[in-house]
């Protein structure tokens, strides 16, 4: 039976600006956001970072931090669509499932800072910073949202994971209206987590090039609202039409960080969506891939996709990796693609795939998106996120 999910509206704030129309000259003609650097152990990172000073304070003071300023400038372009849901189903009928990774490491970081200087906290600071769903918390006080909250920290594929909730909930009747998305930031303590790990990439990440370097990091906060039937009280124009129908998720657990090699769990998780949208490979216009940039993600995504649309896919499927104009924004990456496949759909145009254009010739071939290919009678999208630990999930949206 499929259980659709579909899309009222959504609101984004990423590195590529909060216009949606610049969003989209940006997604289609291969324009990267500026990106900052940063040193770390003396090598010079870039990081797709929101400037700090273009995000207003949060009034509510115990929720002034940078994540919870990065939401409030993503959920306030569907402010006026979150209160119709509250008012229209009640407080209680309304869930938030968030995706985010971060658990306040930015303010912890500078309040250890404080205490190994002066010996003690600084005046404010408390552990609610820490805690898994305080973005959430702050989403829920702001609307007097009372409903069920749940927060998903399965690292790269967070809010994608969060998605799977929200339609699993929204189906056994414990919420009427899912918010539903992802926040994230390329906090320090992050930056300095994958720089340890060795694939932080010294430049600007260059997915599916022999003269790859690895990943680069990147803020975001992606919000959508969502139901399980029709709702044209809530439903925007820029939304008609538009569901997500496939839902797919694998653990593949082959190892704690590296993707399993072969790409069978993400192979399992795009073939699992499709099976839950009741859809063929043939019929997906446009797949937005994971593509961190790491040598390890190419080579197994790429397997997947050349095994799943099979061999002729590289001259089929256009594919593309959006991480290389928003950097890896984490928690937030699934939502934030998924809403770039939204955009796709509605404006039926392909987002570019921006690379040195220098193709490794040891990954199986795809076809990757040049900036300004137009897209014909765009239907549906995929959207992939392969996380840590082998958490793989899945989406298609369908405009229809």
């Amino acid at each position: 039976m499929k259980r659709p999910v579909y899309i009222n509206d959504f609101s984004l704030r990423c590195i590529l600006g909060s216009d949606e129309a610049q969003v989209l000259d940006s997604l289609t003609n291969g324009k990267r956001g500026t990106f900052t650097t940063y040193d770390v152990a003396g090598v010079m990172r870039p990081a797709a970072t929101i400037d700090p000073a273009t995000l207003a304070p949060v009034p509510e003071q115990k929720f002034d931090n940078r994540v919870n300023r990065l939401s409030q400038a993503a959920f306030s372009g569907i402010e006026n669509t979150i209160r119709k849901a509250v008012e229209k189903f009640g407080a209680d009928r309304v869930g938030i499932f968030l995706g985010s990774c971060d658990n306040g490491s930015e303010a912890s970081m500078a309040a250890l800072k404080c205490f190994k200087e002066t010996g003690a906290f600084p005046e404010g600071y408390i552990l609610d910073y820490q805690r898994a769903d305080f973005p959430a918390q702050f989403i829920a006080q702001r609307f007097g949202i009372t409903g069920m909250l749940s927060v998903h920290s399965t690292a790269c594929a967070s809010s994608a994971s969060a998605f799977v909730s929200a339609r699993n909930n929204l189906y056994a009747g414990n919420c009427d209206v899912a918010i539903v998305g992802g926040v994230d930031i390329a906090s320090l303590s992050v930056i300095l987590g994958f720089a340890s790990l060795e694939a932080m990439s010294d430049k600007p990440t260059n997915p599916f090039s022999a003269n790859r370097s690895g990943l680069t990091l990147g803020d975001a906060a992606v919000f959508f609202v969502v139901t399980k039937e029709p709702c044209a009280e809530l439903c925007t124009a820029k939304c008609e039409g538009l569901k997500v129908v496939g839902f797919g998720e694998s653990a593949d657990a082959d190892h704690i960080t590296a993707p399993r090699a072969d790409g069978e769990g993400a192979y399992q998780a795009m073939k699992a969506a499709l099976n839950d949208a009741g859809l063929d490979a043939s019929q997906i216009g446009y797949v937005n891939l994971h593509g961190t940039g790491t040598e390890l993600n190419d080579a197994m995504e790429s397997r997947a996709i050349n095994r799943l649309f099979g061999e002729a896919s590289h001259a089929d499927v256009p594919v593309s990796s959006t991480k290389a104009l928003t950097g890896h924004t984490l928690g937030a990456a699934g939502a934030l693609e998924l809403a770039f496949c939204c955009m796709a759909l509605k404006n039926d145009v392909l987002p570019a795939h921006l690379f040195d254009g220098v193709v490794d010739p040891k990954l199986p071939p795809v076809h990757l998106v040049k900036p300004g290919e137009t897209a014909k009678d765009l239907k549906y999208c995929m959207s992939n996120s392969f996380a840590f630990g082998g958490c793989n999930v899945s989406l298609i949206v369908e405009n229809g």
